[in-house]
């Protein structure tokens, strides 16, 4: 029966992305309705709705009263999108038509150890979002900011920032990380560093005219080609889980734009060691689908940073989802034949 359940899994995935596009958790207030008095508020059909519903139900999302009726679960609380943490857009982002395209060739990529979405778009996953899936590449922006702020907090808790004056967000997205640590610490400036068009669509804090603007640099650019920020501390946070290349070319670069002894933080899910292991382990094949990348073990990430120049010290949980990997630029080592002193 539990091979029959995962089978279909794709009809589990399809009710919560239905749900979260109609709105359904949105229209269910705290008194439990019937699926004809929410059909009636969400323009639908009745008993295909219940039949949704009763799906839904029986994943713990929504539960089914006595009477017939459907009243909110913590889960189901976590696709309205006014919820403290909502998911309702890292589902849409998990189920986007794209997805439906590239799952069936899993077997593919793992012949061939890389993406398939070239194959089947004729270009690389990025640009298609750009080019061709506007809507798309929207709800891929709502999720990252999702995401980002619900990390943010805790990122912010766990880092001691004793002795440091300038943070670097490389590949920072909307930058909601570095505008928690700069709201934490109001003697630390930042730079956010990431590609054009998303840096001008960064946290309105950081923007001109907001609250920690006068601390804040917006610096445009490809952490894969360099990284024109010196600063004290470098965060990385879930971008090393694109191809080895681009992840190898990543830390190069940091350590190339850092003094010796500068601190360099990654943040990542892992695929070993978190409680997470079953959406961590999901995602990791999606990346090897679209983008040829993974998800790192504690193993492989430590082994990226040591081989780009990085003395790894600790790594600590931040949450259930990520782990910190807290590292530093070693010092140049002395050429063969030369002396100091």
């Amino acid at each position: 029966m539990r091979l029959r359940e995962i089978v279909f899994g794709a009809a589990r995935a399809a009710a919560v992305r239905a749900a979260a596009r109609l709105g359904v958790a949105d229209a269910l207030g705290e008194t439990p309705a019937t699926a004809e008095e929410l059909a009636t508020a969400l323009g639908t059909e009745p008993q295909p709705l219940r039949r949704l519903l009763r799906a839904l139900a029986c994943d713990g999302v929504f539960s089914e009263t006595a009477d017939g009726c459907f009243a909110h679960t913590e889960m189901s609380r976590l696709l309205r999108e006014d919820a403290p943490g909502s998911l309702r857009y890292i589902a849409l982002w998990c189920t986007e038509p794209w997805t439906w395209q590239a799952w069936p060739l899993l077997d593919q990529a793992v012949r061939s150890g890389s993406h398939v979405f070239d194959s089947l778009y004729g270009k690389d996953f990025f640009s298609y979002l750009h080019d061709d899936a506007e809507e798309s590449a929207e709800v891929f922006d709502k999720a990252m900011t999702a995401s980002s702020r619900q990390s943010a907090a805790d990122v912010a808790d766990l880092l001691d920032l004793t002795g440091i004056g300038h943070v670097a967000d490389v590949g920072g997205g909307q930058g909601q990380v570095l505008a928690a640590l700069l709201e934490r610490h109001p003697g630390l400036r930042g730079t956010l560093l990431d590609l054009p068009k998303v840096v001008a669509g960064a946290d309105p804090r950081l923007r001109p005219g907001g609250a920690l603007a006068d601390r804040a640099a917006l610096v445009p650019g490809d952490v894969r080609r360099g990284i024109p920020v010196d600063a004290d501390l470098y965060l990385i946070k879930n971008i090393l889980e694109w191809d080895d290349d681009s992840t190898r070319r990543t830390l190069r670069n940091v350590v190339a734009a850092a003094r010796p002894g500068a601190r360099v933080v990654v943040v990542e899910n892992l695929v070993d060691d978190s409680p997470s292991m079953r959406f961590t382990t999901a995602m990791d094949l999606l990346l090897l689908l679209n983008v040829g990348g993974r998800k790192h073990t504690r193993e492989s990430l430590v082994a990226r940073m040591a081989e780009a120049g990085l003395e790894v010290a600790d790594v600590q949980p931040v949450n259930a989802y990520l782990h910190a990997f807290h590292g530093t630029v070693a010092a140049p080592r002395p050429v063969a034949g030369t002396t100091t002193g």
